[in-house]
């Protein structure tokens, strides 16, 4: 099916073919087009720009009138825990209360408070409530996404969450990628056998996980009070043999190694960094591997937010998302983000656009297909009604100003 969208006030987030990441400076470069149209056919962008060179409507299966509005190519949110059952607003009363992510933890809420819950809920069950949130997000722009499991932690459990994801994928527009993420926390029957539950995440999940082809990553909590550098790069190693590439949850709690690490096993992106130095920094200046700022978990644990500048000033590309679940982070409002790495994080708007488009499709290997308004590119994008200024969509940012959204060149509905 072939689509025209005419009169757009602006297109942002233009990239010429090649560009899969920015980086430093030039991430606050934003190539836009005004008074412009946009063609796609088959699903993908085929053709944009002025409305003086416009095509003949009259070879196009669907015209769209834009009515002046900007169209923004669609958020690619690269790290989400989305499958889970039910909620834990007690642990929201709790954190209010005064307890850390720590202590909550120690007490049995957290990760096993969520295993717990994934454990009694049917398959059918967590589908349902998982597709309600991948509306929920698609709706807020999101086009891409990445989905993990971890609160399964047997190996049941996390084929289940997995199969649940795969579910997804198949019913549902967006683009969605799997990530194997038993090493989340110890279960419950392994609390002080940590070795034996490595064992078991080696020996028997990831080997189930690539039987069935259900992850393309596998990722790690390599953190304090979570799993140590020996054991994540022995998860990652066993991972890698099995054809799944590594990203890392890192350096929220503690400065860890887990950067580092990340870096010398070639882990397509290491994420969380609330707790960042100079040495983590120079580790990343000389890899591909993706730094991945999650400040919707740092506003809502009330930790400091990852140190965006430094980064950005030392050359880094960097992204940002979501970290959807329901304990530390319980929404996938990419423009929430965005305007967080504005106002918490000095970020530009301009550069929080990037890290939550094209960088973020850069950290799940898809920049290539996603994250930019670029020829070639899959035609998933979002239309707002018309905007004073681009910055403006981050700076009115519970405004609802998406009108329309578009996967694969067909309208969402």
């Amino acid at each position: 099916m072939s689509l025209l969208l005419k009169h757009i006030g602006t297109i942002v987030g233009i990239e010429h073919m090649g560009r899969l990441r920015r980086s430093g400076a030039e991430m606050d470069l934003l190539d836009r087009l005004d008074n412009a149209y946009l063609a796609t056919d088959e699903g993908r962008i085929t053709a944009f720009g002025p409305m003086s060179e416009m095509p003949d409507e009259a070879h196009f299966d669907t015209v769209v009138d834009a009515e002046g509005g900007t169209l923004f190519p669609s958020f690619c949110d690269s790290h989400t825990h989305l499958v889970y059952a039910g909620s834990r607003e007690q642990e929201f009363l709790d954190k209010i209360h005064g307890l850390s992510y720590e202590e909550i933890a120690r007490r049995g809420g957290g990760i096993l408070n969520s295993a717990d819950r994934l454990h009694a809920c049917s398959e059918e069950e967590l589908y349902q409530q998982a597709l309600e949130r991948v509306d929920e997000v698609i709706r807020m722009g999101t086009g891409l996404l990445e989905i993990k499991s971890g609160y399964g932690l047997s190996t049941a459990d996390e084929l289940k969450m997995l199969r649940v994801i795969r579910r997804l994928r198949e019913t549902t527009p967006v683009e969605i990628r799997a990530t194997f993420l038993g090493a989340h926390a110890v279960a419950r029957d392994y609390i002080g056998r940590q070795s034996d539950y490595v064992h078991l995440v080696c020996e028997e999940m990831l080997p189930a996980v690539a039987r069935e082809g259900l992850a393309d990553f596998v990722d790690v909590f390599c953190d304090q009070g979570f799993f140590t550098i020996e054991e994540t790069r022995r998860i990652m190693r066993r991972g890698a043999e099995l054809g799944l590439r590594a990203k890392i949850h890192a350096n929220e709690l503690a400065i860890s190694g887990g950067v580092q690490l990340g870096v010398e096993e070639h882990a397509l992106s290491v994420d969380h960094l609330e707790r960042m130095g100079e040495a983590e920094i120079e580790a990343l200046q000389a890899s591909e591997t993706m730094p991945t700022m999650l400040p919707g978990a740092a506003f809502f644990l009330g930790m400091s937010y990852p140190p965006a500048r430094a980064m950005i000033e030392a050359g880094l590309a960097v992204a940002l998302a979501s970290d959807y679940n329901p304990g530390s982070s319980p929404s996938g409002n990419m423009r929430m983000v965005m305007a967080l790495a504005a106002t918490q994080m000095r970020m530009t708007p301009t550069e929080a656009l990037h890290a939550a488009t094209l960088n973020g499709a850069a950290a799940m290997g898809l920049s290539h297909d996603f994250g930019s308004i670029t020829v070639g590119k899959v035609a998933n994008f979002f239309l707002t009604r018309p905007l004073s200024s681009p910055e403006f969509f981050t700076y009115a940012y519970s405004t609802p100003l998406i009108r329309r959204v578009f996967l694969r060149g067909c309208e969402y509905r």
